[in-house]
C-alpha cells in the first residue's frame, strides 16, 4: 500500500470530459484515474472547480470579535 498519495491535477471539465473513455471515477479518492492500472499508477486527476483568485474581502472584520 502507498504510503504518501498522489498529487491531485485539476483539469478543466471539458478536458475530463475528452478523456472519459480512458478514465474511471474513483469514489474513495474523489478523483478520476486511469482504467486497469489507475489504483496503482498514473494520475489522479479532479475538475478543477477553484475558480479564479477573488479580490479582498470588502465586508465588515468578524474575527477575533468576542461577546461582552
Amino acid at each position: 500500500m502507498r504510503t504518501q498519495q498522489r498529487p491531485r491535477r485539476y483539469l478543466a471539465s471539458p478536458v475530463l470530459m475528452a478523456l472519459k473513455p480512458v478514465l474511471r471515477y474513483s469514489a474513495t479518492r474523489d478523483a478520476f484515474v486511469l482504467r486497469g492500472i489507475g489504483g496503482k499508477a498514473g494520475p489522479v486527476l479532479r475538475a478543477d472547480r477553484r475558480g479564479a483568485r477573488r479580490t479582498e474581502y470588502a465586508g465588515v472584520e468578524r474575527r477575533r470579535m468576542h461577546a461582552a
